[in-house]
């Protein structure tokens, strides 16, 4: 299976930690490659990073369809561009967080999500809702410091992001704890086994669904809303991405 896995915004060293995730937990047969745009918003932080990263992220699922991908993971919390990228691939896009809730609720009745950038909470709240587990999640908890400073071992960013766990964990009571940021990745496997609940980071759960579908030979159905767009003309520099 060739999975390409899409950071949506441009920080190279966040790429290549999701990249890490990905390959830690794929079968031996898949070959993950992870890849970035070149030009949009270097985080990914509610509303209008997100609006500015979809078009670099579409010319990345393009490309992956050139190359012959069997599969897209759009590894951003927010699941930026996720309809966007359905509508036009012809193999399965799959959203961090939708794919983490998806196994939350598969191993308990309950979870919380933490460490999500401030201006994605709202964004986080209403994915929740639209993907019907609003009886499920106990809460989606704010991290104190940008996404990038966790690239920074000055910013004290991991010391911050542990004692929210462990709040979250003493008051919400989850039965699991979602990660709510691909660069969090490398930190779950230390968290779960620190307090003693699993904590799921969104990479590898995309990457082991998008496994399970190439192997079951499913992919987005293209009969309705995710039809692929009539062609139409676009103007000025957005004629690139014409359908």
């Amino acid at each position: 299976m060739m999975l390409l896995v899409i950071n949506p915004n441009t920080t190279q060293s966040m790429t290549d930690k999701i990249e890490a995730a990905a390959r830690a937990v794929a079968a031996p047969e898949t070959e993950i490659t992870a890849v970035n745009p070149t030009k949009g918003p270097t985080s990914i932080e509610g509303h209008y990073d997100g609006a500015f990263s979809v078009p670099g992220l579409i010319d990345e699922v393009r490309n992956g369809m050139k190359a012959g991908a069997h599969g897209f993971v759009i590894a951003c919390f927010d699941d930026t561009g996720l309809d966007a990228a359905r509508s036009i691939a012809t193999a399965p896009v799959i959203g961090i967080a939708e794919a983490a809730m998806h196994v939350a609720v598969l191993i308990g009745g309950s979870f919380s999500v933490v460490g999500t950038p401030a201006g994605s909470v709202p964004v986080i709240e209403s994915l929740v809702l639209r993907y019907g587990y609003e009886r499920h999640c106990r809460g989606v908890h704010a991290a104190g410091f940008p996404v990038l400073a966790l690239d920074d071992p000055r910013s004290g960013a991991s010391k911050m992001l542990r004692a929210d766990v462990q709040r979250v964990v003493a008051d919400d009571q989850p039965d699991s704890i979602i990660l709510g940021c691909a660069g969090e990745a490398d930190l779950a496997k230390t968290y779960s086994q620190e307090f003693g609940l699993p904590v799921i980071d969104g990479v590898a759960a995309a990457v082991k669904l998008a496994e399970a579908l190439y192997g079951l030979d499913l992919s987005t159905s293209k009969k309705h809303g995710y039809a692929a767009p009539p062609a139409k003309s676009y103007t000025g520099e957005f004629s690139l991405y014409a359908p």
